[in-house]
């Protein structure tokens, strides 16, 4: 088949199918490559159409594409919705009883399936690599590949197995997909995957359409309720650090009237079952959940993210607030950020028993805090942890964006501060923690203190008009602004920078950023979608009571972008119902006549709008 051959019958399959009438950024050029016989590796973010790269080229070539995922509930959120486009999929995991797995099994030995999602575990067992062997596997796609990575934020050790499928598959091609990775977890998962010189494709990180917040967390549950509350019937995800968080805020929703609930590794697999289930049908609205939910949840609708405590890492945080908007339509995600919490998981860091592990905890850790912190722009800040350069400036989509921090003349402080730090070292020959800095400055009379004598420095008590939460701000902004540096040891000492000694000597004026406060509501909405709200409303009860029948999320039936669409276009007919995206040939025959009987006796009682 030639190459525009190729892109024809891919076109074809994916509007037959999937109701899609282009593609995305880099998907038909991962498939190009996919269909030709190449090791691929693909970082796409979050809705960025990365299942469509393996599972398009399997409908339009023989054999299987075998999906290697992380979680049984992606593994049957994604078969659900191929079934729902008409197209033969199953999965194998330990949630089957054996009267599940065997009729599945006689199917593949059939050839009856295009697609198989199977966990690394089972994939790798030696009976059924054997099995695999005969079903003719054209493609091997690893999903979620950063977790084969030690270096990246969510590494699961049974994802190291994978290394050794090119022994027992070196004639397949194998294609790797991820959202987040920065420049060394990718060059690991080539490596321990052995891919043989692959086509790498690196999409943007940018989420246009998510608006990033950080504010002060203040009385922290009434920030959070007052949000939740203005989100009407929107679904999201509340991020917490501890079990014991989650359960609480999810038992003081549902007492202030919020269908919540909590999730995470501590609840016996049945309620984690049932909860998230509730959350994927709509039935719950709100999941307070640690950082074990929602890797794989393939929930387009998600509409907030909420981030109660501090994140460890950047590239946990990204992929967490990637769970927002995945249908490209408006997504929220505000981090309420308290130095606190920073302290507390700086106490547990202390708590690992490997230093290296401590090390690279702690800055990781201070990469947070300085994007919580930061007066520029969040998206820039985001994408260039992950080496992209951001020059669209002011972005429109984050909260420096659209209501710059005040400034104030922080040379006082700034010099305050800096010269403590010069005459501590010069005192003792060494360096000391921010917080013994700040002792110091505020005429403290500590223990080491009197040990190390400075009380007898020139800067010993000169501070006491700022308290110790003010004097950290000024340390974190000059650790920011390149004026002091922070050692990765136990101690965490800081030192003068060239640019410190400089401005100390020089008592060049500092300008500082003010603290975050009080949230602002953002002006602008990127991906929103204009509609008739009554029909959109009417059009959600009409497809939960489908997906109620079918027993599956309301998404499987038709994503909010659809829907939104039908409440614009007013589609009662075949011919225009089919150019709604999202509409294949299955979905027109199966749900279409459902939805265009409640749109025409809408049109009949309130009329059309004009948008």
């Amino acid at each position: 088949m030639s190459t525009s051959e190729e892109a024809v019958s891919l076109a074809d399959a994916m509007q037959r199918h999937f109701g899609f009438r282009s593609f995305r950024p880099f998907q038909e050029a991962i498939m190009r490559d996919a269909m030709a016989g190449r090791d691929v590796f693909a970082v796409l973010p979050t809705g960025g159409g990365k299942s469509l790269c393996f599972q398009l080229p399997a409908l339009v070539r023989p054999g299987i594409t075998v999906v290697v995922s992380p979680l049984i509930a992606l593994m049957k959120d994604q078969v659900d919705g191929l079934q729902a486009a008409g197209i033969p999929a199953t999965f194998l995991n330990s949630s089957l009883a054996a009267g599940e797995s065997r009729p599945r099994l006689r199917g593949l030995w059939a050839g009856e399936y295009k697609l198989l999602y199977v966990a690394p575990e089972r994939l790798l067992l030696s009976g059924f690599l054997e099995d695999l062997k005969q079903w003719r596997v054209n493609q091997i796609a690893i999903d979620e590949a950063h977790c084969i990575s030690e270096w990246g934020h969510d590494f699961r050790p049974e994802y190291r197995q994978l290394s050794d499928l090119r022994q027992h598959f070196p004639g397949v091609p194998m294609m790797a997909l991820t959202a987040t990775a920065t420049e060394r977890v990718r060059g690991d998962i080539v490596r321990q995957l052995q891919l043989r010189e692959p086509s790498i494709h690196v999409a943007t990180f940018n989420r246009p359409n998510l608006t990033y917040r950080v504010v002060a967390k203040s009385s922290g549950y009434e920030q959070l309720l007052r949000l939740i509350r203005s989100k009407g019937w929107e679904s999201g995800i509340v991020y917490a650090q501890s079990r014991k968080t989650t359960e609480s805020l999810a038992t003081r929703l549902r007492a202030d009237g919020v269908a919540a609930v909590a999730y995470h590794a501590g609840l016996d697999s049945a309620e984690r079952a049932r909860n998230q289930e509730g959350f994927l049908r709509d039935e719950v609205k709100v999941v307070c959940a640690t950082i074990a939910f929602g890797m794989g949840i393939h929930k387009p609708n998600v509409r907030f993210i909420v981030h109660y405590d501090l994140p460890k890492n950047i590239e946990g945080y990204y992929q967490e607030t990637g769970r927002a908007g995945r249908d490209g339509l408006p997504g929220d995600c505000l981090l309420l950020f308290s130095p606190g919490d920073a302290q507390k998981q700086m106490q547990f860091i202390a708590e690992k028993p490997d230093p290296k592990e401590q090390a690279l905890a702690r800055a990781q850790l201070r990469q947070m805090m300085h994007y919580a912190e930061t007066a520029s722009c969040r998206r820039a800040e985001l994408l260039g942890y992950f080496g992209e350069t951001w020059t669209d400036v002011p972005c429109g989509g984050c909260d420096n964006c659209l209501n710059p921090r005040g400034t104030y003349d922080g040379t006082v402080e700034a010099q305050k501060f800096l010269s403590c730090v010069f005459r501590v070292r010069q005192h003792s020959g060494f360096g000391v923690g921010v917080q013994h800095v700040i002792d110091v400055l505020r005429g403290a009379d500590t223990e080491r203190v009197r040990k190390w004598g400075h009380e007898q420095l020139s800067t010993y008590g000169i501070g006491k008009e700022l308290d110790k939460t003010a004097w950290s701000r000024v340390a974190r902004e000059l650790l920011r602004l390149g004026f002091l540096a922070q050692d990765e040891g136990q101690f965490s000492t800081v030192s003068l920078t060239d640019a410190g000694r400089g401005v100390l000597r020089a008592r060049t004026p500092i300008t500082l950023t003010r603290p975050v406060s009080a949230p602002s509501a953002p002006r602008t909405r990127a991906g929103e979608i204009a509609c008739d709200e009554a029909l959109f409303e009417v059009l959600r009860g009409v497809r939960k009571k489908l997906a109620d029948e079918l027993g599956v999320p309301s998404y499987i039936v038709f994503g909010d972008v659809s829907l939104r669409q039908m409440a614009r276009l007013y589609p009662t007919d075949e011919d225009a119902f089919r150019r709604v995206q999202g509409v294949g040939d299955r979905k027109l025959r199966e749900f279409g006549p459902a939805f265009m009987e409640a749109i025409a006796a809408h049109v009949r009682t309130a009329g059309r709008q004009t948008f």
